[in-house]
């Protein structure tokens, strides 16, 4: 039976992430390409795979059974295929991260660059993602989190600044119209923009002194969803709009250009840095492994 690696791949894709569209994004190929590729295989089987509508698509019994015994099966060639790979001078391939914007834009930047010069054979692809996600069925090797969000029987290197504040912050026209608040609960009086995670929770903001953790709720004129909505946020507050929390680093520019005042300073709470994590279940892929080893030697 004349059956193509790739449209296996494709069909695995489409089955753990549970759509093309989804496969699609994960994957960074296209919806129409997975598509054709199963209906290939299903042609080749002689069998259905995936039960398709125009808003879902399941797995047939089949589909089912192919399954369980395709993904450990795929492992083990990818498992086989970077044994070759480790005779190279060089390890080269492709290594998938799945990783928070507030990473992508406060902890890969000094990372990358610095490693892809290094390993010139690696191609890295960086999947922006704010949701809970398995890393492995996201067609990912390896994801950056927060401790809070890291995922069972993950093996986890810190990466990135160990410690890490969220700030309030206004621009000081918004301060002088309505006043600085001096203590968390002074925000319920306040205009503040808020985020939204993709599962429709809104984190509590939370604030700490001298051992007092105080945790607020504000409201405001905006609400966006935390990752991509960011920036529109920092430009509201940065235009007067209201108050506005997020990180210390990805604010601290704008303070330096006196464009955003602190706002509670003394009450900016510290937590633990991210950490990079993979699956210890399986055999890392010797793109994953030159990156885990440049973080751990001060590539971070």
């Amino acid at each position: 039976m004349n059956v193509e690696l790739s449209d296996l791949n494709a069909f695995l894709a489409v089955a753990r992430a549970g759509g093309f569209r989804e496969a699609a994004r994960a994957s960074g190929g296209s919806a129409s390409g997975l598509s054709e590729a199963v209906r290939r295989l299903e042609t080749r089987l002689g069998v259905r795979l995936l039960n398709r509508t125009t808003r879902s698509v399941a797995l047939t019994d089949a589909g089912a059974g192919l399954l369980a015994r395709l993904g450990p099966a795929l492992n083990e060639v990818e498992a086989a295929l970077d044994v070759v790979n480790g005779f190279r001078d060089q390890p080269a391939g492709t290594l998938r991260l799945n990783v928070p914007i507030s990473a992508a834009r406060l902890v890969l930047p000094s990372i990358v660059p610095r490693f892809l010069l290094a390993y010139p054979g690696i191609r890295l692809e960086v999947v922006p993602e704010e949701s809970f996600v398995d890393v492995l069925a996201a067609g990912c090797d390896a994801g950056i989190r927060y401790d809070e969000r890291l995922e069972q029987d993950m093996i986890a290197v810190p990466i990135g600044p160990r410690v890490q504040r969220f700030t309030a912050s206004a621009s000081p026209a918004y301060l002088d119209r309505h006043g600085r608040p001096q203590h968390p609960s002074e925000l319920l009086g306040h205009a503040c923009m808020r985020g939204r995670f993709p599962s429709g929770a809104m984190p509590s903001w939370e604030f700490e002194r001298d051992g007092e953790v105080v945790r607020v709720d504000p409201t405001g004129p905006l609400i966006v969803g935390i990752g991509g909505g960011i920036d529109l946020v920092v430009d509201a507050a940065i235009a007067g709009l209201g108050i506005v929390w997020l990180f210390e680093d990805w604010i601290r520019p704008h303070f330096e250009s006196g464009a955003l005042e602190p706002v509670l300073e003394p009450w900016w709470q510290r937590f633990p840095g991210p950490f990079l994590y993979y699956p210890g279940r399986r055999l890392v892929p010797a793109p994953l492994r030159a990156f885990i080893d440049f973080v751990k030697d001060g590539g971070a």
